[in-house]
């Protein structure tokens, strides 16, 4: 019987489909489930329709509506069609024209390439080629290793043509996926070897038999990381309805060997760059793991703030249905789970939290208690950095703990009075019923050391900005055994500044530490735009701090329209020109819930909400949209909320200089010069999180003089 497969490219853009669009894909999705091959082809409403003049007969269009269509690969043998793209009835037809098909020699996999552009384009590119003084990009691979990639003939003369990295992002868009993904890599300085173990071997599919380059039937069944099979109406409808569910039939090979190995002998990490996949990955991990659970064991699932503990939780319905299954994982803040270790204990206490602005109020009257002359600032990330880093619980420990890190000096005979500070910090905290949130965690670690761990696993995620105090808690959370932590996060998106070593914390994933590079969420041409805010600045690893990460071969599997930008005189006016710019996406069919505003401050989005509403434009913070089901409201909230969440398009709003960065967020060289550096870089990855939410379309805007990370970076021409 026919059946209808998808390709990744469809889901890519199901975001910007319409209800009623939505339900003729399911209409004509159960069309190939219920007819015969013979009357799929005569069906009228279906109107299974070859091209004239196209570039390859096998890709055709189908009916969707009135007034949309869904280009096809319809193979000239099997029973499996595959739904490439859905769009307007002229550009379904102008764009299926230009296609054209193929099967991989060495991947085995269907290729899609625009054909026609190519052949259109390349004379001319050979022709630069042939007089610019430039090397040839891939120039020192041969032809026989692009091809042990992959690279097949047509896309060899095409790189060859190549002489720098911007005509490779004009070839890009139009060429088949996994090559365009060898090329990239290798342009990136990648080697052969990389390559082979990055993209071509989870590829590759054990099989003895000799390809058959018309055996599309088999060539299908060998490319789901991109061609999904969908069996049921209702998983199909479900998909459709919730753009999560696409990721529980699209796991890329690399992801779905992480998530689904049979076990670790240790703890296990994941990191990549944002809109990789990690939060799924974790998600598929959570799955795997319940699959193998013992009667009584129990999962952490964790994160840093609320907002991700509600995605997380939301994510794990769509991935886990039976309820009993789930509720066998708790999910919550590292924060919230060190409350409730702390709450149990026989002789808790009722304390309440510190809020931030308390604590360096106290640290200056426990310094005018104890005479300490140096500044609170100083005090507090002392205490935070280093005393509670590494889990200091005595003066004769203090005395000899590594200071490295800190760009302050402290002689020996400074710090018992600084140690005596501390302590009369910690004693007032006490006398007042209060205890600093790493106090807390600090403290839960030391009741599961003595009592024991609650779970049998652990799963971290958004990783990088939790402190040692949290990563001492999470280690006492489950026994050291193998599969006992999976961790997923991504050093440029440290926005808390808490450097760790994971290594110096006994939590070893040497071995079983994986990158994904490949971006699912944003456009090709905003991930470059975003990445310059970063790239050539040294972030260090989570695995070990002395290590630096690396951006290298990380790239979008999208493309689309770079970001706009928008440089007012004042802050009314360029609200004015937010609404307008909500107003376009809004017409242009975009779900009020899909658009998100993003600002440094509270205030800014305050008047960014209110701005909004005075246009009649529905907009709501985010808490208040999850707290009130705002289901058809603009979410708006600041850079540190939006972490973790993405959205159709966004709008970063007030990226001034004094915003970004914050002078009150940044400490002064002159108290800890180190510091300082860290502080300016996790004000620079606040913009590059907020600017990476973002899957359509990112707009930016400043009044005044506008980020000096917007400038140092060259993203805006001044």
């Amino acid at each position: 019987m026919p059946q209808l497969a998808f390709d990744i490219g469809f889901f890519a853009e199901l975001p910007k489909l319409q209800p009623p669009v939505r339900k003729g894909v399911l209409d004509a999705w159960d069309k190939f489930d219920r007819l015969t091959l013979d009357q799929l082809f005569k069906d009228q409403g279906l109107k299974l329709e070859s091209l004239k003049n196209a570039e390859d007969q096998q890709i055709r269009t189908i009916r969707i509506d009135q007034f949309w269509r869904g280009v096809v690969l319809a193979p000239p043998s099997g029973d499996t069609f595959v739904l490439l793209r859905v769009m307007q009835h002229d550009k379904a037809i102008a764009w299926a024209k230009k296609q054209k098909s193929s099967i991989n020699q060495v991947t085995r996999a269907v290729e899609i390439r625009d054909a026609a552009t190519l052949d259109a384009i390349t004379p001319a590119y050979e022709q630069i080629a042939e007089t610019s003084p430039k090397e040839r990009l891939f120039a020192k691979f041969s032809d026989g290793d692009l091809k042990a990639l992959g690279i097949d003939d047509e896309t060899l003369r095409q790189a060859r043509t190549l002489v720098d990295k911007e005509q490779l992002e004009v070839f890009a868009p139009l060429l088949p996926q996994d090559q365009r993904e060898v090329l990239h890599f290798l342009a990136d300085g990648c080697t052969v070897e990389e390559v082979w173990q990055e993209i071509v071997a989870p590829a590759l599919q054990a099989t003895t038999q000799p390809l058959d380059a018309m055996d599309y039937e088999t060539a299908i069944q060998h490319t789901r990381a991109r061609i999904a099979l969908v069996t049921a109406s209702e998983e199909l409808r479900d998909i459709l309805e919730k753009p999560f569910a696409a990721w529980r039939v699209f796991l890329h090979p690399s992801q779905r060997k992480v998530a689904y190995r049979a076990s670790y002998s240790g703890p296990a990490q994941v990191t990549g760059g944002p809109g990789t996949g990690k939060t799924v990955v974790a998600l598929h991990r959570v799955k795997h793991l319940l699959g193998h659970l013992r009667d009584g064991d129990r999962i952490l699932l964790t994160t840093y703030t609320n907002a991700l503990v509600n995605a997380l939780r939301s994510g794990l319905e769509s991935l886990v249905e039976d309820p009993e299954l789930r509720d066998r994982v708790d999910i919550s803040t590292v924060d919230g789970f060190a409350s409730r270790v702390v709450a149990e204990a026989p002789d808790a206490l009722a304390l309440r939290p510190l809020m931030n602005n308390e604590e360096e109020s106290r640290w200056g009257k426990a310094a005018k208690a104890t005479g300490f002359t140096g500044s609170a600032q100083f005090l507090a990330q002392e205490y935070r950095h280093v005393i509670l880093a590494q889990g200091i619980r005595s003066l004769a420990e203090y005395e000899s703990a590594d200071r490295r890190g800190r760009g302050s000096r402290l002689s020996a005979g400074e710090r018992p009075l600084v140690w005596e500070t501390a302590e009369r910090f910690t004693a007032g905290l006490a006398e007042d019923g209060a205890r600093t949130w790493l106090q807390t965690c600090a403290e839960a670690a030391r009741l599961l050391e003595e009592k024991g761990p609650q779970y049998r696993h652990v799963v971290v995620d958004e990783a990088q900005d939790l402190h040692p105090a949290q990563w001492r808690l999470l280690r006492m959370a489950a026994p050291a055994r193998p599969d006992d932590l999976f961790i997923a996060g991504d050093p440029h998106q440290r926005i808390y500044g808490s450097k760790v070593s994971l290594k110096s914390l006994g939590i070893k994933v040497t071995g079983r530490s994986v990158k994904l590079r490949k971006n699912y969420r944003s456009t090709q041409e905003i991930l470059r735009w975003a990445t310059a805010l970063l790239i050539g600045r040294p972030i260090a690893q989570l695995e070990d701090e002395n290590r630096n990460e690396t951006l290298l071969g990380y790239r979008s599997a999208l493309h689309g329209d770079g970001p706009a930008l928008h440089a007012a005189e004042t802050e009314e006016a360029e609200l004015d020109t937010l609404v307008a710019q909500v107003r376009a996406w809004r017409e242009a069919g975009v779900g009020a819930a899909e658009i998100g505003v993003s600002a440094r401050f509270n205030k800014t989005c305050a008047k960014a909400i209110a701005h909004l509403k005075d246009a009649g434009v529905p907009a709501a913070s985010l808490r208040a949209a999850d707290t009130t089901g705002g289901s058809e409201a603009v979410r708006v909230g600041t850079m540190h909320s939006f972490k973790g969440l993405e959205f159709r398009c966004v709008a970063v709003i007030g990226a001034n200089d004094g915003a970004l960065p914050f002078s009150k967020a940044v400490t002064p060289p002159d108290i800890d010069s180190q510091q300082h550096e860290t502080d300016m870089m996790s004000e620079r990855c606040l913009l590059f999180v907020a600017c990476t939410r973002a899957r359509d379309s990112l707009y930016v805007s400043w009044s005044g003089e506008p980020s000096p990370f917007l400038v140092e970076s060259g993203v805006i021409a001044v």
